[in-house]
């Protein structure tokens, strides 16, 4: 028997992950290609939008099976930073691809918002059946009042958003807290923390009491929690996000002085991370030498090598697959699930005992 066309396969069932397959891109990209709302290029709009149209596929599709009449089949997604900002994130990134998977069974878009209004669409009246909520946001809390004061339904990604909103969860504190433990167990006593944005205006500065009281951002808090669990009074640098050039002010701002420099330095991202080791380098510093530095999330960082950076590899797709499920189990009736994810520590060569021991 001979095999299925892909224009009979198309015919029968077109979807957006066989239109980002033919296109050679992600699901995500693909999504966005059709919603305009990512920094998607013009040439793979146009390989996307190609690809669409040889399978048939017109597109995000408002009246699909699992979407009850009148909805517009869009899924909104909150980020804190600006849309092109977020991209450069390899978590994000990660993030949305799962979410897009999942999203598929109902055929229905993605539609990105940033949470400081800086996408043409606002959260308070953006056409969305549900919306996903990247808990790093220190706007978290005002994003699920105005959502909830629409009726949509919410899903958020870390975060502790409010009581009834399904979440799903990483192990942040515990895991730094392993990653601390590790450095302690290495001999290290004098270790600074480099910490994602704190508070709602993102001001970058010292890692003082006050910010950490004023703190709202629920993933940097259980993040720095953790590393307090082992190093009480640890102090460190707030950055405005998780960029390689706030990991690198940071970290000069942190090693430039040698008589209170510490022996190693935990960044909240491997972002950051990256971003402390090039200050390193830029000060003749050596990494672990003179400094050892610990990230988190596990992603490939463009330029680290010949580092392999120790860090804690969080399974972030996996993330983004169950807020999709969550997503797609509401819009269809039934109890959403939350969930917790682990995070696997991964010993690379930027951490050794300090010099001396």
């Amino acid at each position: 028997m001979n095999e299925p066309s892909t224009a009979q396969v198309a015919i029968a069932r077109p979807t957006l992950a066989a239109v980002a397959r033919l296109a050679g891109v992600s699901n995500s990209t693909a999504s966005l290609a059709f919603s305009g709302t990512g920094p998607v290029s013009e040439s793979t709009r146009e390989r996307v939008l190609a690809a669409a149209k040889e399978l048939n596929y017109a597109g995000p599709d408002p009246r699909a099976r699992s979407l009850r009449r009148g909805r517009s089949g869009i899924v909104g997604v909150v980020m804190e930073e600006r849309v092109r900002d977020a991209f450069r994130d390899p978590i994000k990134i990660a993030l949305l691809d799962g979410i897009t998977e999942e999203i598929g069974a109902i055929d229905a878009g993605l539609l990105i918002l940033t949470d400081a209004g800086e996408t043409a669409q606002r959260i308070e009246d953006a056409p969305m059946d549900a919306v996903v909520l990247i808990g790093c946001s220190p706007r978290l809390d005002e994003s699920v009042a105005t959502l909830r004061q629409r009726g949509i339904p919410l899903v958020a990604i870390e975060g502790d958003p409010a009581d009834g909103v399904p979440t799903i969860g990483q192990d942040n504190r515990e895991a730094t807290r392993m990653a601390a433990q590790h450095l302690y167990d290495l001999g290290h006593r004098d270790v600074a923390v480099v910490t994602l944005s704190l508070t709602r205006d993102r001001a970058r500065g010292a890692l003082t009491p006050d910010r950490i009281r004023a703190g709202s951002s629920t993933t940097a808090m259980d993040r720095l929690a953790g590393a307090h669990d082992v190093f009480p009074a640890a102090g460190g640098r707030v950055t405005r996000g998780s960029f390689v050039e706030e990991g690198r002010i940071a970290g000069r701002e942190l090693l430039t002085d040698a008589s209170r420099r510490p022996t190693a330095i935990i960044a909240q991202s491997d972002l950051l991370a990256a971003g402390v080791i090039r200050a390193a380098e830029e000060l003749g510093l050596e990494v672990p030498g003179d400094v050892s530095v610990v990230g988190f999330d596990g992603v490939r960082v463009d330029g680290l090598w010949p580092y392999d950076l120790t860090t804690l590899v969080q399974p972030a797709v996996d993330k983004g697959r169950a807020a999709g499920r969550a997503v797609v189990e509401m819009l269809e009736g039934g109890e959403p699930h939350p969930s917790t994810f682990t995070s696997v520590f991964h010993r690379g060569n930027t951490t050794a005992a300090p010099r001396g021991r």
